[in-house]
């Protein structure tokens, strides 16, 4: 079984929000898999359906951000799921808004929902989506930052991203994560 974890915030507040666009890529690949979101446990929001010829679970971990890790290993652990079918989907500051990046392995770059991931499964060595969000304007904390909504210059691209990051998922059924990793790299 593939799992596929975007991260982000649980609530109202947050949605649409720069830090939920790991959330987004999780409730795009629901609706284009008919993989509906239904069941909780694992400290999360997760469904379980086939596609591409693979049992897949998506996961919104309902941790907050900060705690993501204790979600992916409870799933990770439950499951008995190996490393190299992991693949979480989050946020990144150092890229320019609507950019992805695909990466297998990679320090958290303070990203904290990372860094929970990285302590709670004891490696750095897991597929991963960047998303990139850009970097606050001068002057502007970088929780706020990351807790608002993007602007509406930043929208279309950012749905870009977020559809090319469920393309760049549904490939990985079907390919190993290196030639999926080439071919949206670009």
């Amino acid at each position: 079984m593939k799992v596929i974890v975007g991260l982000g915030n649980p609530g109202k507040q947050y949605e649409n929000t720069r830090h939920n666009v790991g959330f987004e890529v999780v409730e795009e690949l629901s609706n284009r898999l008919n993989i509906p979101l239904t069941q909780a446990k694992f400290k999360g929001q997760y469904g379980i359906g086939m596609a591409g010829g693979q049992k897949i679970l998506l996961l919104k971990p309902l941790t907050y951000m900060n705690l993501s890790g204790e979600s992916i290993r409870a799933v990770t652990d439950y499951y008995q799921i190996d490393l190299e079918d992991l693949l979480v989907i989050y946020d990144d500051l150092d890229l320019p808004a609507g950019k992805i990046r695909l990466r297998q392995k990679g320090s958290p770059g303070g990203h904290n929902g990372i860094k929970s991931t990285v302590a709670h499964l004891g490696t750095q060595v897991f597929n991963r989506i960047r998303i990139g969000i850009d970097r606050p304007e001068n002057g502007m904390s970088v929780p706020d930052y990351v807790l608002g909504r993007f602007r509406p210059d930043e929208q279309s691209s950012i749905q870009e991203a977020v559809k090319k990051s469920a393309d760049a998922c549904e490939a990985w059924l079907d390919k190993p994560f290196l030639q999926v990793m080439n071919e949206y790299n670009q």
